[in-house]
């Protein structure tokens, strides 16, 4: 019997992270990233782009007072935000660079660009844009070929004019 794959048009909604100081944590994700505050509770909160119900869920039910978790051990690795365009990406780039906000990374990837971070409770996020699928790099047969190149920030900020 075959099986029939996940629909193309099928996308990941939203994340809900287990956070440690929620009062931090919205104020990591408004002003350092720009989301706005949908609904506040006694222990979560929930924020969006653009009117959305949420994108972002954090809550210290099961963390409040604590810690990272340990390196080298399972759990999320990042999570990514997509933006719409290289524009966006950069203004994205602006705002964490005035927050001071230490970067882990940035990369071209072929098909896409992409900045790496942590927030204050060390979940890793990815602030990316996908390049148009015509510009994607390709192999003999047609399949598109991703990389780790190195992503210039100057020259992505030079987008802001």
């Amino acid at each position: 019997m075959e099986t029939e794959g996940i629909a193309p048009q099928a996308v990941i909604g939203h994340v809900h992270l287990k956070v440690a100081d929620l009062e931090r944590a919205v104020s990591f994700y408004q002003d350092v990233l720009g989301f706005d505050l949908m609904e506040r509770l006694d222990r979560a909160a929930f924020l969006s782009a653009g009117g959305y119900h949420h994108h972002i869920g954090l809550n210290t039910w099961e963390s409040e007072g604590a810690g990272p978790p340990p390196r080298h051990s399972t759990g999320l690795y990042h999570f990514a935000i997509l933006y719409p365009s290289r524009v966006a990406l950069a203004k994205a780039l602006r705002r964490v660079l005035e927050h001071g906000v230490r970067l882990d990374g940035a990369a071209d990837h072929g098909v896409s660009e992409a900045i790496y971070l942590h927030d204050p409770d060390g979940n890793g996020i990815e602030l990316y844009r996908d390049r148009e699928r015509s510009e994607w790099p390709r192999d003999a047969s047609g399949a598109p070929v991703m990389g780790t190149g190195a992503l210039d920030l100057r020259a992505l900020l030079r987008e802001l004019g």
